[in-house]
């Protein structure tokens, strides 16, 4: 089957389920451009902050759309084959992904701007709250662990043999300087807009070329930020600590805002690559459609119930985790029901930044596929940002011609790299945000101790699992959990949004199928990933470590979600109330 024909076919699945299923979703909300948003209502230029749809759409954009939509194609693909990867995607992001984006920033809208946990407050009962909210806190932890050791393993120096003339290059390095370059300058774009206040059209003219010219610079410094993985753990989750307090219009606003460039360029570039290369005959599919273990999936299955390979071998339920975000995230609706919601300007917008975004990071998912399904031979242990770098500098290449091999592998790894610090930043935040809403105060020090656990304790558990003789053996168990949690997260959501419909007499069908179709998935993984931490934990060793803190994460957050789920079982059993105006 021909690349092109794949990816294009997709885009016009993705394109109809927008204009049909979306329309539908979003009718069941009756969005009333009439009514207040809290942005409006609430306006206090820090965290309410009316902002015009394309600013927000990009700001949210790459909010969501960070590793998870591009490490996990990647390796679900070496692990499962490409063709279970894209039915996955296109059918889990038009019916259940951004069903499920919608909804929370809809339901966080009607409830004041407020997170989903304090929705299931008003419509399950305090206990289901805290239930979620702890849920929330653990989900956002891992959400910060994954991406955080990720992002090191992308900065962490490894000499590459990619520079002409047989110069000296570090890819890791050259990621760094960019990205750091990247941050002072979405900094630099914030102050112009606050004090200066030029059209948004000028800004643009300059600080995305300038953004380019940052990737371009590290390609010049590449030696400079070299550093081991233990070093960019604290050096990473010192900026989340600190990012995490900062206004959002001084950096959360202008880094998302150029960040979703980054995203559209990233697209633009190989959706063109495609066409060129596809049209030329340069690109063929080299990956298997579906890989199957030896001895068939049924043996894989025993064999991964007996512990005696690693539970995320199973195609079931462990790809579906595995892809994450770039079918359904749960992260998404702490995206929408913590930031997003309080700079929605109007109703009418949700279905665009909600529905629309999640679709446009399913088209990121596949992107990400297509970059590991052109490779003829991926080495056993290659990180999934690596290929994709290498695979968006053969589409960009393919453009431009090989002199610019260098800049297109780093603009390719930088670009993961983009999205992870928008998610990492926004994630501690969320943290603080929750932490405050369950002690019920928005003081300065709160806020500064609540940003402080949020990102030391996910420092703590890098550094404690840390292994300097095998950097990055770690992170695919953390991925598979954050997978896990993060999915489970979407199912709860839309069983809170499902009981809020249900007592306010609306239909609720198409929330309440894919809240059991992902929480069938999840539970399975749950409890796959709690017997390998107990196998772990009988076994002992070294290299125990990421299987024992799952373990003990996995058992704590399936007893969170059954407790959820029954007290969402006894709130629609209860007598349904008068539903407030416009809710």
């Amino acid at each position: 089957m021909s690349l092109l024909a794949l990816v294009t076919g997709v885009a016009v699945a993705l394109a109809l389920g927008y204009r049909l299923y979306g329309r539908f979703v979003a009718g069941q909300y009756r969005l009333d451009d009439a009514a207040i948003t809290p942005a409006v209502a609430r306006r206090d230029g820090i965290d309410f902050v009316p902002t015009p749809p394309f600013y927000l759409f990009g700001q949210h954009f790459s909010a969501i759309a960070a590793a998870g939509p591009i490490v996990g194609p990647i390796a679900a693909c070496m692990a499962f084959g490409w063709l279970p990867c894209v039915l996955w995607i296109v059918f889990g992001v038009i019916f259940i992904g951004a069903v499920h984006d919608l909804s929370a920033l809809v339901a966080s809208l009607r409830h004041g701007a407020h997170s989903i946990a304090e929705v299931a407050r008003a419509h399950l009962g305090r206990r289901a709250y805290l239930a979620l909210a702890a849920f929330i806190w653990l989900a956002l932890l891992y959400v910060i662990i994954a991406f955080a050791d990720v992002t090191a393993q992308t900065f962490r120096g490894v000499t590459e043999d990619l520079a002409q003339g047989g110069g000296a290059f570090n890819l890791g390095g050259a990621v760094a300087a960019a990205s750091t370059m990247y941050l002072l300058l979405a900094m630099a774009m914030g102050l112009v807009q606050r004090l200066a206040r030029p059209p948004m059209w000028i800004s643009t003219l300059v600080f995305v070329p300038a953004t380019l010219g940052a990737i371009w610079l590290g390609t010049q410094v590449s030696t400079v930020l070299v550093f081991g993985p233990a070093t960019w753990y604290i050096a990473i989750l010192a900026y989340c600590f600190v990012a995490s307090l900062l206004p959002v219009w001084l950096l959360q606003q202008p880094r998302g805002y150029l960040g979703g460039f980054v995203l559209y360029l990233a697209i633009a570039v190989a959706l063109a690559g495609l066409l060129v290369g596809g049209l030329g005959g340069d690109f063929e599919i080299a990956q298997h459609a579906v890989r199957s273990p030896a001895g068939g999936w049924l043996q894989a299955l025993g064999s991964g119930l007996r512990g005696e390979t690693p539970p995320e071998a199973m195609i079931f339920p462990f790809l579906f985790v595995t892809i994450a975000c770039g079918a359904c995230s749960g992260f998404h609706g702490l995206v929408c029901g913590g930031t997003t919601s309080k700079q929605i300007a109007k109703e009418s917008h949700c279905r665009p930044i909600g529905y629309g975004a999640m679709l446009a990071e399913g088209l990121v998912a596949v992107i990400a596929l297509a970059t590991a399904m052109i490779a003829a031979d991926i080495p056993a242990g290659t990180p999934p940002n690596v290929v994709y770098g290498q695979g968006l500098a053969r589409f960009l290449t393919t453009l431009l011609g090989d002199r610019y091999l260098l800049f297109a592998t780093t603009f390719g790894t930088m670009a993961v790299a983009t999205f992870v610090f928008d998610t990492l930043d926004v994630s501690t935040r969320l943290g603080r945000y929750l932490i405050q809403e369950l002690l019920g105060t928005r003081a300065r020090l709160a806020g500064v101790l609540a940003s402080a656990l949020t990102a030391g304790l996910p420092l703590a558990i890098l550094l404690g699992v840390h292994d300097p003789a095998r950097p990055g053996a770690a992170w695919r168990s953390f991925w598979t959990l954050f997978g896990t949690s993060n999915q489970l997260l979407a199912a709860l959501t839309l069983l809170g949004v499902t009981v809020w419909l249900a007592r306010t007499g609306r239909r609720f069908w198409y929330t309440l199928a894919p809240t059991v179709f992902v929480m069938v998935i999840t539970l399975s993984a749950l409890a796959l990933q709690i017997a390998s931490g107990v196998r772990a934990a009988l076994r002992g060793g070294a290299g125990s470590g990421p299987a024992l803190v799952n373990g003990a994460v996995a058992i704590a957050l399936l007893l969170l979600a059954l407790l959820f789920v029954l007290e969402a079982g006894r709130a629609i059993r209860r007598t349904p109330p008068t539903a407030p105006a416009g809710v």
